[in-house]
């Protein structure tokens, strides 16, 4: 009997992992909206991530975009980052982030406008 709950526990855990759905944030700063996305969900290891930035309701291309994702240190556990500059590709800002474990990761992305000011937005996805 005990078997059988297992089993069960570990398809429903499977299930969970197989639906889970590609990143979709949205937040503001400074005037412009920033949109960050990814087309599949996010897993432990590269995983790409898109920017999209608009100022009044018009796509920004011309902006400097870079990222830093990291996981604080932890008992047991080191301090973890990944950081990268963002290309631009089809009207968005293409990052390739390497995810080293599972959890919960803060990300600062910063943004260069073309006035010379720059954006940092601040927020968490989970692995």
């Amino acid at each position: 009997m005990k078997s059988i709950f297992k089993v069960i526990v570990a398809m429903l855990f499977a299930v969970g992992i197989l639906n889970a759905q590609p990143i979709s944030q949205t937040g503001e700063k400074g005037g412009y909206t920033i949109k960050l996305t990814s087309e599949k969900s996010l897993v432990v290891g590269e995983n790409d991530i898109f920017v999209e930035l608009f100022k009044d309701g018009q796509t920004v291309t011309n902006a400097k975009v870079k990222s830093k994702f990291f996981m604080p240190e932890m008992p047991g556990m080191p301090y973890m980052e990944y950081k990268d500059k963002a290309k631009l590709v089809n009207g968005k800002y293409k990052m390739m982030i390497n995810f080293t474990m599972g959890g919960t990761w803060q990300y600062q992305l910063k943004f260069k406008t073309k006035e010379g000011k720059v954006h940092t937005v601040r927020g968490s996805v989970n692995i």
